[in-house]
């Protein structure tokens, strides 16, 4: 009988943790489960991605808040389901970063593993980031690995696209495991669902209604392109502490002062535009600058269910015929893609197998992911 591993995942938008217990060779889910944040732990939350007043104690309560809930959700996960804890091998829990900075040499994830395992009474791998950036490399993207080894074709040349908060991409060429790169090509939902809440006091724009009512504003979408994150070569990797409504505020008041400013323009719904048409510029510039000429592309995450930003994604892509549809189409619901790839990477670790591409990270090398908290 095939080990079972519980992926845990809580990415940059914030909204939950996902939980997916997998197991590999062949890939089953047997398990999923997701969670809401508690609206005070989720603004806790978002306000350690930034400086601010008295923060190693803040930053202590939500760890353990975090991890409490974490442990619970597991049990919970494992309970509903009736799955055997025997057959269960770790636990991968990711974390939630609250600060992610490569430049710097570390990224910071919360939710204390020895508490997740003195609830669950199993092996919890975590901290995976932050051996890769010992090596010299980003610490992200991690889910390449994992797109390569369940999603890469012999003769088709795929693109996993992930958008939650920041989108990344894995370039998959058809048939070649030593060519698979990918990096983060910038905001996907975290700027949008930002946007979004403070003008119609909804969590996200349900299928990028919202935006398709509004024209993106030119002016403003080449202010924000000015950010020296799109400038930057491959490995790279980006989060809130670039991307951010304090940081998009700045961009659109400088905007208003600027002689090209249109007070027509000057509408909520053209921002929310902009915003989804600065993610697909991006996807798109990272896809045409690749040494792939057509293929597909799959995606994954929240995003996924984001039918303007899908349509446009197609419309951007359709010089070299490249199609777009969701991973769904590949047997994984976008929900679940990346809690999965943290399953795998505890797999990894389990097996005392690399878990990185150095080629995606930047690390000198492969290297084995992630600590391990026993019972």
């Amino acid at each position: 009988m095939s080990a079972i591993y519980i992926g845990v995942m809580t990415g940059t938008s914030m909204d939950g943790v996902d939980f997916v217990a997998a197991s590999f060779d062949p890939l089953q889910l047997h398990a999923t489960l997701s969670l809401d944040f508690d609206p005070d732990l989720r603004d806790e939350l978002m306000a350690l991605t930034l400086p601010s007043d008295n923060e190693i104690d803040r930053m202590g309560k939500a760890d353990v808040a975090l991890a409490r809930m974490i442990g619970h959700g597991i049990n919970q996960l494992i309970t509903d389901n009736q799955l055997d804890r025997n057959q269960i091998k770790a636990i991968a829990s990711h974390g939630q970063t609250i600060r992610h900075r490569p430049e710097h040499g570390f990224s910071l994830q919360i939710g204390d593993p020895n508490i997740i395992t003195e609830i669950t009474g199993i092996a919890v791998v975590s901290d995976f980031r932050r051996r890769d950036l010992a090596a010299g490399g980003q610490g992200a993207p991690l889910v390449p690995a994992f797109h390569q080894a369940l999603f890469q074709h012999p003769n088709i040349h795929r693109v996993i696209l992930n958008l939650g908060g920041i989108a990344n991409v894995s370039l998959l060429p058809a048939g070649d495991a030593d060519a698979v790169y990918g990096f983060d090509t910038g905001p996907a939902n975290i700027l949008m669902d930002a946007w979004c809440h403070r003008y119609t006091g909804q969590a996200y724009d349900e299928d990028g209604r919202w935006a398709s009512y509004g024209q993106p504003i030119r002016h403003l979408l080449e202010r924000l392109q000015e950010h020296e994150f799109f400038a930057k070569e491959p490995p790279k990797s980006t989060g809130r502490e670039d991307f951010n409504l304090e940081w998009l505020d700045e961009q659109i008041a400088d905007w208003r002062n600027d002689a090209e400013y249109d007070e027509l323009e000057d509408r909520p719904e053209n921002v929310q535009a902009t915003l989804l048409k600065l993610t697909t510029r991006a996807i798109k510039k990272a896809i045409y600058r690749s040494p792939l000429d057509t293929g597909e592309v799959y995606v994954c995450g929240g995003g996924a269910y984001n039918g303007q930003l899908l349509e446009q994604l197609r419309w951007r892509l359709r010089k070299h015929n490249w199609s777009v549809q969701t991973t769904q189409a590949l047997g994984l619901s976008p929900t679940w893609v990346e809690a999965t790839a943290f399953a795998w990477l505890a797999m990894r670790f389990c097996q005392q197998q690399s878990g990185n591409l150095a080629a995606v990270t930047g690390a000198v090398g492969p290297r084995i992911l992630g600590t391990i908290t026993k019972p």
